[in-house]
């Protein structure tokens, strides 16, 4: 019989660099598997359906939320909804294979509440002024949209003490190779009973 794996959660301010540490986990660690997200918002450039989110319609999305069919789901920054279908997660946890939730600090405290034997790690920047630079940097959003999530980052870094660790992305390389060594950890028989 397959020993179910334990699900981690990697959370954090925007712009801090989740996605960034998932694109590395998914090209150097194919055995850890990254859940997609749903989404409402528009494709950046260079993303890939089914890859990278699925983008859904508002229309479909609610209805994935009254079927259930969500772990997690968040409206993010006041604007566009985020989801974690849930059966991916359970299949891939019940096969025993690393599996890893690249998500918001909302959608992280909601799968807290659901699967408390998930290992929640934060995603820290170095500074505050390099998290500015990383958000200005990657020229996605204009400056309202700017503005809006740097007053939800600040938010979101008090909430890292609500995290089994703290994870600062100063090194990506470095990051990603901690976060995965956290997916191989397996679950405390204590906390599958």
């Amino acid at each position: 019989m397959t020993t179910p794996s334990r699900l981690t959660v990697l959370a954090g301010p925007t712009a801090v660099g989740k996605g960034t540490l998932a694109a590395y986990v998914r090209e150097h660690h194919p055995e850890v598997w990254l859940s997609v997200s749903a989404t409402t918002r528009r494709p950046r450039p260079g993303e890939v359906e089914g890859v990278h989110y699925h983008f859904v319609s508002d229309e479909e999305f609610d209805r994935m939320v009254e079927q259930g069919e969500l772990l997690e789901w968040a409206v993010v920054h006041g604007r566009a909804k985020y989801g974690t279908p849930r059966g991916p997660v359970e299949a891939v946890l019940a096969t025993g294979r690393p599996a890893l939730l690249e998500i918001d600090l909302q959608g992280a405290r909601q799968v807290r509440a659901s699967m408390p034997e998930a290992f929640f790690v934060f995603l820290a920047p170095p500074s505050w002024e390099e998290l500015v630079r990383r958000l200005v940097g990657r020229g996605t959003e204009d400056e309202e949209e700017r503005a809006a999530r740097l007053d939800t980052a600040r938010i979101e870094l008090a909430a890292a003490e609500e995290f089994d660790v703290t994870l600062v992305n100063d090194d990506v390389r470095r990051a990603a190779e901690d976060l995965v060594s956290w997916t191989r950890t397996p679950v405390p028989a204590t906390k599958r009973d």
